[in-house]
């Protein structure tokens, strides 16, 4: 294989897929939460990217305690320890939320969208709490070995001019996300929890009549849900980093790689999480160089050969969700139509 086809492989692995699959292993994990809410509890919950954000900052706090006492996990992160404390936190405040708010609108047998509304001012709520709690500003909370693999490793290595970096988090992110995952899978299919979880998606008359217990459902719906937040909010700010405003954005592209996947299905989250993942960062990345390594010197571009600016990195989840809303409304899998 030619040495510069090979630089261009390495170069796009470094800069798009190696992100991209961790962008979309968490992205995956915060569409599977929205999607058990919309699928079992029929609405679109809002306030799902700041219950990610109130997740993450207890185990950023409990991240903090942990150092202040030096304990640690030598090459993982001490986050890792610390969260059991964020997913009970984020627990605790779904639970609140269904108690005070949505199991009033529940019992009444109000519509989906008087549900989703009242989830944006639970969302509201969550976020200025997170501020008031944690302050607005970039909070870093990531130690232990930063690098699993760095650039100049990879070339000392292989003789090649481009590297290829693997941060720790990035790691960490796929293996978290496989395991939450197959767990979550496994759960669903296998215990009488889970089957109950599924009949009641499936017909929720037909699960009362059959004795499945909705009260329970509810609160392992929203159990499951809030855990799954706060793994995909932790594992976001150990990659990224922390900011309660992020991840009121991230809402966007979560949504979308829910409704592309099927709204309802949980595979169809995780194809969809990859999906808008694997978009966002191959349309906003300039391929001028990688080009250079394929094109003769005459032809090669003086352009940044970007599709299109990181300022409009949002727009490309917007757009796919418009298309996938007007092409095919049950989604890749045929979940539920909004």
């Amino acid at each position: 294989m030619p040495v510069d086809l090979v630089n261009a492989l390495v170069l796009l692995a470094n800069f798009v897929v190696v992100p991209a699959i961790a962008y979309g292993s968490q992205l995956a994990l915060g569409a599977l939460g929205i999607t058990l809410v919309y699928g079992i509890l029929r609405f679109a919950n809002f306030s799902h990217g700041d219950l990610m954000a109130f997740g993450t900052m207890a185990t950023i706090l409990a991240t903090w305690q942990l150092q202040g006492w030096g304990i640690g996990l030598g090459v993982l992160p001490t986050a890792m320890l610390a969260l059991p404390a964020g997913i009970v936190a984020a627990v605790l405040a779904a639970l609140a939320a269904d108690r005070t708010v949505f199991r009033f609108y529940r019992i009444r047998r109000s519509s989906p969208m008087v549900l989703s509304i009242a989830s944006v001012g639970v969302m509201f709520v969550l976020n200025g709490l997170v501020r008031v709690i944690i302050g607005p500003d970039d909070r870093s909370f990531a130690d232990g070995t930063r690098y699993l693999l760095n650039a100049r490793q990879f070339k000392e290595a292989t003789g090649l001019a481009e590297g290829l970096t693997v941060r720790t988090s990035q790691l960490l992110t796929l293996a978290v996300a496989v395991v939450a995952v197959a767990a979550l899978f496994w759960f669903l299919r296998r215990t009488r929890a889970g089957k109950a979880m599924r009949a009641y998606s499936d017909n929720e008359d037909l699960a009362l009549l059959s004795g499945v217990e909705p009260g329970r459902v509810v609160l392992t719906t929203w159990v499951i849900a809030a855990s799954l937040a706060a793994v995909a909010g932790s594992l976001y700010g150990l990659d990224k980093s922390f900011q309660p405003f992020t991840y009121m954005q991230l809402l966007l592209p979560m949504f979308a790689a829910a409704i592309v996947g099927g709204i309802g299905q949980p595979h169809g989250a995780i194809a969809g999480g990859f999906l808008v993942a694997f978009s966002e960062i191959a349309l906003t990345y300039p391929y001028r160089k990688f080009l250079r390594y394929l094109l003769p010197e005459d032809m090669q571009p003086d352009g940044l050969m970007q599709l299109l600016s990181t300022d409009y990195k949002l727009s490309v989840s917007f757009v796919i969700l418009v298309v996938v809303l007007l092409w095919r409304p049950t989604g890749l899998f045929r979940g539920r139509v909004l």
